[in-house]
């Protein structure tokens, strides 16, 4: 427990202090927003503001990781750990993305294929190692057969399993992507699922198998490798995005790019792979799935009939364009993720609690 206090406020902590810096840093360098010329005309301000924010609380929660297994003399596990490097290795290939359109001054920084591919191998690498690593119960960090609440059916095999893996990754970080287009909107929607994961972590840990003999019941229990370890991530990744929300929120003085989405929602998906929670993600993080699929509607239908569904895809700068205010569409929006955490926490303990 004194674990994921410690993370969360050190993660807190940093960002709120070392936000301001990382931005007067970018603003010296000049490394500034591109802003779309077809975007909502309210957007122009935005143009220059410092982006590349991710690199803020990506290094704050490696931080305050570390530092909170060094102040409670615990260990770090597989499970957490790959977590992180799941979560550092797409914030990599989303700070290349940033520093080309920096650069180059576009909105596009890598292309497709490049972007891909980085993508691409950082999840591999991460969904194979995750196979690996075997505790004495002989749990791997994830398993090869899916999940909701807890492991269901059978296993789909190491090869279906990366494949699955890679389609989670790839879904979150552009989901969080496609999120990230108002001040606050996909960092405060990331600080409640991030919050959701650190109460599951500490519930899968005090309700695991390994403890089956204390337990009331122990075929109502989980049989996840480290849970609290990922319980001490995602708090500090919570408190990490929490301090970063004081400087992105509307007017935002930083963005966190696609360092940042990219990383978070890696992040997002690491801990539902290792949680065993992979379908239940998908409510947990309802607003980006929202999103994502507005973006998949709108698609295609201009690519069927040639009409499009929404004024503007993704979804947010429909309502943008509907004469909404942006922190009115943030903080709705806001609401509606809030609705999915507790619908989603709910399902968790039902689900749990079916079974005692």
């Amino acid at each position: 427990m004194r674990q994921i206090l410690f993370a969360g406020a050190i993660g807190l902590f940093l960002t709120l202090i070392g936000t301001p810096l990382l931005i007067k840093l970018l603003a010296r360098k000049g490394y500034g927003q591109f802003i779309r010329d077809d975007g909502p005309r309210t957007h122009g301000s935005k143009k220059g503001t410092p982006t590349m924010g991710g690199i803020s609380f990506i290094l704050a929660t490696l931080i305050a990781y570390a530092l909170a297994k060094v102040i409670t003399g615990e260990d770090p596990t597989f499970s957490g750990v790959l977590v992180l490097f799941l979560m550092a290795g797409m914030g990599l290939v989303g700070f290349l993305d940033d520093y080309i359109k920096i650069v180059k001054q576009r909105s596009l920084g890598l292309r497709a294929k490049a972007k891909m591919a980085g993508q691409l191998i950082v999840g591999i690498a991460f969904a194979v190692l995750s196979l690996q690593f075997a505790d004495a119960r002989g749990n791997t960090p994830a398993s090869t057969r899916l999940s909701f609440i807890t492991d269901f059916g059978w296993s789909i095999g190491p090869v279906l399993f990366v494949i699955w893996a890679l389609f989670m990754i790839l879904a979150m970080s552009n989901g969080v992507n496609l999120t990230d287009g108002l001040d606050g909107l996909a960092t405060g929607a990331s600080v409640m699922v991030f919050g959701a994961y650190t109460f599951i972590g500490l519930w899968q840990f005090q309700e695991s198998c390994a403890n089956a003999v204390t337990l009331t019941n122990p075929n109502a229990c989980f049989e996840v490798r480290d849970p609290l370890d990922l319980a001490v991530v995602a708090s500090a990744l919570m408190g990490a995005c929490f301090g970063f929300l004081w400087w992105n929120t509307s007017p935002a003085k930083i963005f966190m790019g696609d360092t940042g989405s990219l990383a978070l929602g890696g992040a997002l998906a690491g801990l539902a792979i290792c949680s065993r929670t992979e379908f239940l993600l998908a409510l947990l993080g309802g607003l980006f799935v929202l999103i994502t699929m507005s973006v998949v509607i709108q698609v295609g239908s201009f690519r069927m009939t040639g009409k499009r569904v929404f004024r503007m895809a993704p979804l947010q700068h429909h309502f943008e364009l509907k004469g909404w205010s942006e922190v009115l569409v943030v903080v709705r929006f806001w609401i509606i993720q809030g609705m999915c955490v507790i619908v989603g926490l709910g399902l968790f303990y039902a689900g749990w609690a079916a079974d005692k």
